[in-house]
């Protein structure tokens, strides 16, 4: 119990880095083969035309590809502790999205029907929404989860497809919605995009200090359906996030696609809602859609989120700084528990300035500077940025 417990104090910079990833800016780079000629479209021509797409129905494939710059991540949920959980958990299994390029297939049919399924070789891992149940299975654990959705979760008609987690609408409805006096928004030509004619709506931070290039989204010129989302750093190298489809079809999916039945000899592992019952589940609620905020894309919940009214809100636009006070000293990386050691020490550096002296843990997109004080700093800024708000709250 102990070194359970002394394990737990190292989480939070990981938490801070892993989950404000999840939660702010995003950056492009789409590749442009056989550009269609296309009328010409305004940016605000543009974003109108995404924000009047109905699309409710589509299947297809999709591949998403995520470069943080973060050491691997497998192995690092059993370091927690966190035995119990099943295989097939969404929060559990989707957290591999964080790293490397998975190829997924998708369905929708409304607000009501969705359907994920994530390849792997020969292994399957499928995530199933029909109606007020959520299913998900892993071929190969043959483990099972399911989850009862309470009214206020199983509909929600305003968020059909784009409900899907990490796709290329809702992430671009989240850039959008940031999109201000700090954004620079432009028409960047026209793609091919999993065989559609698309134009690129592209933005980019007019501040300094940033780590966020670009943000590129490829939009149906038919539909106004987002195809494809790249996030790149200023750092340069890889997307950060590329995420879009190869294949697409807008007509309506067979019913049967979302009908899910545990095969024979399944461990089935029912969620917290539907163990505690309907008020349980009601309260629980927080998932962001059907399949919750399990993906890198989910986008949830913003870094308010990290520390509640304890969270300082320091710049504004594509450079926002939030700043957190634990209280407590921070711990030191040295005492932390050997599986923890590595991974911390891999992309946290010694840092000091007028504030002190702390640990910077970094990322492509998101830097958060732990200070020795306890005071934590996060944003999607560069390190020098970073630096200069801990010296300025001095």
């Amino acid at each position: 119990m102990a070194e359970t417990r002394k394990a737990s104090r190292f989480i939070v910079p990981v938490a801070v880095a892993g989950v404000a990833a999840a939660t702010i800016g995003l950056v492009p780079a789409l590749a442009a083969s056989g550009d269609p000629d296309l009328p010409e479209i305004t940016a605000a021509q543009l974003i109108e035309k995404i924000a009047a797409s109905d699309t409710q129905t589509l299947s297809g494939t999709f591949r998403i590809s995520t470069d943080l710059g973060l050491p691997a991540l497998s192995g690092l949920a059993s370091g927690l502790g966190g035995g119990g959980t099943s295989s097939a958990d969404p929060t559990e299994k989707l957290t591999q999205l964080f790293s490397g390029s998975h190829t997924l297939r998708v369905a929708a049919d409304g607000p009501d029907r969705q359907k994920l399924t994530l390849l792997d070789g020969s292994d399957e891992y499928s995530l199933v929404h029909n109606g007020a149940d959520v299913w998900a299975y892993d071929s190969k654990s043959r483990e099972a989860f399911h989850e009862k959705l309470s009214d206020d979760r199983g509909d929600r008609g305003e968020e059909g497809p784009e409900g899907l987690p990490g796709s290329p609408k809702q992430l671009a409805d989240e850039v959008l919605k940031a999109a201000g006096d700090t954004t620079s928004v432009t028409v960047g030509g026209t793609a091919k995009v999993a065989g559609r004619d698309a134009y690129q709506l592209v933005i980019k931070p007019k501040q300094n200090g940033s780590t966020v290039e670009s943000v590129k989204i490829a939009v149906d010129a038919a539909t106004g359906t987002p195809l494809k989302f790249t996030l790149a750093s200023v750092e340069g190298g890889k997307p950060v996030l590329d995420a879009g489809f190869t294949k697409v079809d807008f007509g309506r999916p067979a019913a049967s696609e979302f009908d899910f039945k545990a095969p024979k000899g399944a461990k089935v592992t029912e969620g917290a809602a539907e163990k505690a019952g309907e008020d349980a589940g009601a309260e629980s609620g927080g998932h962001g859609g059907p399949f919750g905020d399990a993906l890198p894309g989910g986008l949830g919940g913003g870094l308010a989120d990290l520390g509640g009214d304890g969270v300082n809100v320091i710049g504004e636009g594509w450079t926002t700084i939030a700043k957190l006070d634990t209280g407590a000293p921070a711990p030191k990386t040295e005492d932390a528990p050997k599986e923890f050691q590595g991974f911390l020490d891999s992309f946290g550096d010694k840092v000091s300035g007028k504030f002190g002296s702390g640990t910077l843990f970094k990322t492509k997109l998101v830097n958060a500077l732990l200070t020795d004080d306890g005071k934590v700093y996060v944003g999607a800024v560069t390190k020098d940025t970073l630096v200069n708000a801990a010296n300025a709250a001095k």
